[in-house]
């Protein structure tokens, strides 16, 4: 369930290099990807933070900008906070409690420096990626450090919780009505244990799923009308004026921020 997290600010001269990778089997439960990021030019830049409704970490080894975002429902430009070479790791409410030691309902909306939520191990992961040699080992640096962070954080997790919001994030998902009545508890009961548990309503879950599974489709290269149908939007009007709501900006214009280039790997 990969997400983009966030677009530079400003449309860029060339695109900005990624590579993607799986995190270990034994982290997968806690961490949904890596990815490493490279802006067009090397250099640091403001970011324009999209809609999510997973926690992203976001570690730039040379500038500096070290960060932890939580769900969020609404973009938020950072002018102050950037950054241009480094990795992002994307992390299940699960992998919050388990990985970050705080409840993801305490970063919805939020942006957290990362030496906050990981103190010494925040500084130590920054200089062991810095020193890696490529992605590969710099996503093999993450699995070790992650793995080593796991420490039962996660008894007290709301499992029926966070198997709707895995559901809600499938292609075809349930309403949320209809995935209350299939986990057996009531549409307000399950809201209740989304707010405790994951951070954001289900049905706000369930936009956001939506609005991302848009997005992928546009940084393939997919025409706006065939994302609208394809994402499960009503019609093209109903496409524009969400995803004008949830990025303050046109389906075109966001096509614009949209410059990315996958690195195949060695």
């Amino acid at each position: 369930m990969a997400q983009l997290h966030s677009v530079p600010a400003r449309v860029q001269a060339r695109p900005c290099e990624t590579f993607s990778g799986r995190a270990h089997r034994r982290l997968r439960p806690y961490v949904l990807g890596y990815a490493g990021f490279r802006s067009g030019d090397g250099e640091a830049l403001a970011h324009r933070i999209l809609p999510v409704s997973s926690t992203t970490m976001i570690v730039d080894y040379e500038a500096g900008g070290r960060v932890v975002t939580g769900p969020r429902s609404d973009p938020a430009v950072f002018e102050r906070t950037q950054w241009g070479h480094g990795v992002s790791v994307g992390l299940t409410p699960l992998g919050v409690s388990a990985l970050l030691r705080v409840p993801v309902r305490e970063l919805a909306g939020a942006a957290v420096p990362l030496a906050d939520l990981l103190g010494r191990d925040g500084e130590i992961l920054a200089e062991r990626l810095h020193a890696a040699a490529d992605w590969p080992a710099r996503f093999a640096v993450l699995d070790d450090l992650l793995t080593a962070r796991l420490d039962g954080g996660d008894a007290g997790a709301d499992r029926l919780a966070l198997r709707a919001w895995a559901r809600l994030h499938e292609p075809g998902a349930p309403r949320v009505g209809a995935l209350a009545e299939d986990l057996g508890v009531s549409r307000r009961g399950l809201e209740m244990r989304f707010r405790r548990q994951v951070g954001l309503a289900p049905a706000t879950v369930a936009r956001v799923a939506r609005f991302q599974r848009a997005v992928s489709m546009l940084v393939r290269g997919r025409d706006l009308p065939a994302t609208a149908v394809d994402s499960g939007y009503a019609d093209q009007p109903h496409f524009n004026r969400e995803v004008r709501a949830m990025t303050g900006l046109t389906p075109t214009r966001l096509c614009a921020f949209l410059q990315y280039r996958e690195l195949a790997p060695r």
